[in-house]
């Protein structure tokens, strides 16, 4: 017998080959692509074809976040429906709507959602179920679901209330066995990364126990395939204890094992893991067909026109936004600061491709800048939390005679954290890149004077780094003193509804000496 295990992971709302800039796109990656690949591998197939997906489905995309807030048009469950998936696991961003929005989205699916790590106070798995098993030519095949368990650092804290978050590689540790002695073949999939490198086993991040990758394939025996995520990475790993696939995102790759059985024992023979590139694959007609009268609201939603800027809000150099501040990141703190009633704001430049604002601020440019849902938190916390965040945002840039300025190891292994750098306005203050990290902060005025150590502040910031997320220990959940549970992109546009017209203006409150 012959077993092809298919999978998804951080397809993020991406239906279409699209990512909504513009109208009328077509590029590499989107599950109507993906899935016109498991059709044709389904047709070749001589043997059983299993379709996992793992995780981070539900947002990322203003498709996804168009579907939240228009709940009569539809879900993104019905999309996934439509895959015709066996099974899949819980990502973090599936908690980005709340546990209510969860749990009806789980709810509408038409396959099983499993998840071994996460469960409620009195004991029930959030998902209903840890694993499931197929039987499919008399084989038996288990699928463990594990999610990264460092949601509760990123989250609201009344999302995360109530459930119990253990260790993916401690409950793979407890469920493998067992499910051993259930199944021929023990599939692990974990919305999760690598927390070392995959051919030395050195860290290469801070072992917070968010990614556990590395030891779920060299400390948990009798692991078959392990499927993972979470990173974004592009993975297909042979010479391990187990294959084992990351395929990136937007459903830009396939992750393929195949697994061949001998007919008698019922024993693996042999085994191959590939990332299949979707590139120029052409879309599933039908899958493509079905959306399309949601794909025409949600461009046309895209297309309102919101504002007009009096000058330039467009970003060409994202490094320089981050080097020197800009108008636009001017702009998004002035709408946290009026919304938040604060006058301290800290916001990062999300990623690479946010584009600012042209002269007129469509909805398509604040949903493309702002790709993943963010409530705000005001936070309160000393003169020397702050200047602590600062430093650890300043060891972003690394610096050499040759290079000049560019993006630390810390920062962009294993994937870049664009994100975990932010740019503050109301304070004044200098990095510079040529001291020691930890020691880059040589200015910080409040109001004009010094910051002293023990003055407390008030900072409005998105709900990700107010709880804590990229590694800001300064600040917790029991800081947060304020909570705006609107998302970003709505903020803006209650904003641009008051001021139709916003004056583009470059801050001075922030240097960066080299």
């Amino acid at each position: 017998m012959n077993l092809t295990v298919l999978s998804t992971s951080d397809t993020h709302g991406f239906l279409y080959p699209t990512d909504f800039k513009k109208r009328n796109q077509s590029q590499n990656f989107g599950l109507t692509k993906v899935v016109s690949e498991i059709r044709r591998i389904e047709k070749a197939a001589d043997g059983v074809v299993l379709k996992i997906d793992n995780g981070d489905f539900l947002q990322g995309s203003p498709l996804s976040f168009y579907l939240a807030k228009n709940p009569s048009e539809g879900s993104m469950a019905d999309i996934m429906n439509e895959v015709g998936y066996d099974c899949g696991v819980l990502g973090n961003h599936e908690f980005n709507y709340g546990i209510e929005f969860l749990e009806a989205t789980i709810n509408r699916l038409n396959y099983p959602i499993v998840c071994a790590n996460i469960l409620k106070e009195n004991g029930d798995y959030l998902t209903g179920t840890p694993y499931v098993i197929f039987e499919r030519n008399e084989v038996k095949i288990a699928v463990l679901g594990l999610t990264t368990p460092y949601i509760p650092h990123w989250e609201q804290p009344e999302t995360v209330r109530g459930l119990i978050f253990k260790s993916a590689v401690a409950t793979a540790k407890e469920f493998v066995p067992k499910l051993r002695q259930l199944a021929d073949v023990v599939i692990v999939s974990y919305h999760g990364g690598f927390e070392k490198d995959l051919e030395t086993g050195e860290p290469i991040e801070v072992l917070t126990g968010e990614n556990e990758g590395y030891d779920l394939l060299h400390q948990v025996t009798g692991i078959d395939v392990l499927l993972t995520g979470h990173q974004h990475r592009y993975i297909a790993l042979n010479d391990g204890p187990a294959p084992t696939t990351q395929p990136g995102d937007k459903g830009k790759f396939l992750a393929k094992v195949d697994l061949s059985f001998d007919e008698s024992t019922k024993l693996i023979q042999r085994s191959h893991a590939e990332l299949i590139e979707i590139d120029d694959q052409e879309e599933d007609k039908e899958l493509k067909e079905k959306f399309l009268p949601l794909l025409e609201n949600v461009e046309t939603w895209l297309d309102q026109t919101l504002g007009t800027v009096l000058g330039d809000m467009i970003i060409k150099d994202p490094m320089e936004v981050r080097m020197f501040n800009h108008p636009y990141i001017e702009f998004i703190q002035n709408v946290q600061k009026d919304v938040s009633g604060v006058d301290v704001s800290a916001t990062p430049l999300f990623s690479d491709e946010a584009k600012g604002f042209g002269s007129k601020i469509q909805m398509r440019e604040i949903a493309t800048n702002f790709v993943y849902s963010q409530a705000l938190m005001v936070v309160e916390v000393s003169g020397e939390e702050l200047k602590a965040a600062l430093e650890w945002s300043a060891s972003y840039f690394e610096y050499n005679e040759k290079d000049g300025v560019h993006i630390s190891f810390d920062m962009s292994e294993p994937k870049v954290a664009h994100f975990n750098y932010d740019i503050y306005s109301g304070i004044d203050y200098t990095i510079d890149v040529k001291c020691a990290k930890g020691s880059r902060i040589t200015k910080l005025k409040y109001h004009g004077k010094n910051l002293l150590p023990d003055e407390k502040i008030k900072i409005v910031m998105n709900q990700y780094r107010a709880v804590g997320g990229g590694d800001y220990h300064m600040f917790s959940p029991d800081k947060i003193v304020k909570e705006i549970k609107v998302d970003m992109a709505e903020l803006i546009t209650s904003y641009l509804q008051k001021n139709p017209v916003v004056e583009a203006t470059q801050p001075t409150n922030f240097t960066l000496e080299q």
